[in-house]
């Protein structure tokens, strides 16, 4: 792309649709690097040392917002359902990437005018973070190996929307490394639903005092 615009140097048009080009192979790049350095920090499923008391409610209104701009683009409802007082204890850095990729890909493979759902949940000991859309879905074959590294089931589309077949992966090792684990259910033609689940966290008044 750069040896493009430099030969485009006189076609004014073309030098702005070629660095239009690099501009957006440079974002998917960033992502890239930065994708592979979550994962290299969480190759081990080892519980994080930098945990925190985390509001489940904070976690998904903070999701939501990171993929509203594409969903308006799309326009997508982002439609939210949280129980309240839910608390997990866990690395909050972790959990906003894990939980901002599932709200993303929901978005990303949804159709114009679609519904996005996300709730949270507990049950029994656990508390259960769903992200569900009306998508292209998963085929039945495809979902033991949906959360690989670099695996996409459309690489093409992929492609084309930015992916890296890392954030599924993230996920579960997010999920792994705050004691908790990822569920999927999906349906070609109907869409697909994630779960995070973790151990649920009681508040106390230690806590409310520090």
């Amino acid at each position: 792309m750069a040896e493009a615009v430099g030969e485009a140097k006189d076609d004014p048009e073309a030098v702005v649709r070629f660095s239009s080009r690099m501009h957006l192979e440079s974002e998917r790049l960033t992502r890239l690097v930065q994708q592979i350095i979550d994962l290299s920090r969480l190759q081990n499923n080892a519980l994080s040392d930098d945990a925190s008391t985390i509001k489940i409610g904070d976690l998904i209104a903070e999701a939501c917002e990171h993929s509203a701009t594409e969903a308006e683009h799309k326009h997508i409802e982002i439609a939210t359902s949280v129980e309240p007082d839910l608390l997990v204890h866990g690395d909050r850095a972790q959990l906003h990437a894990a939980v901002s990729n599932l709200v993303e890909n929901a978005v990303t493979y949804s159709p114009n005018g679609s519904r996005v759902t996300v709730t949270g949940q507990r049950d029994g000991l656990d508390i259960r973070l769903t992200v569900t859309d009306n998508g292209i879905g998963i085929p039945g074959e495809e979902l033991d190996r949906i959360f690989e590294r670099f695996y996409r089931v459309d690489p093409a589309r992929a492609r084309s929307t930015g992916g890296t077949g890392l954030g599924l992966s993230i996920v579960k090792h997010v999920a792994a490394s705050n004691g908790g684990s990822v569920e999927v259910w999906s349906e070609p033609g109907l869409g697909s639903s994630f779960t995070l689940v973790l151990p649920a966290h009681h508040h106390d008044i230690e806590e409310e005092n520090q």
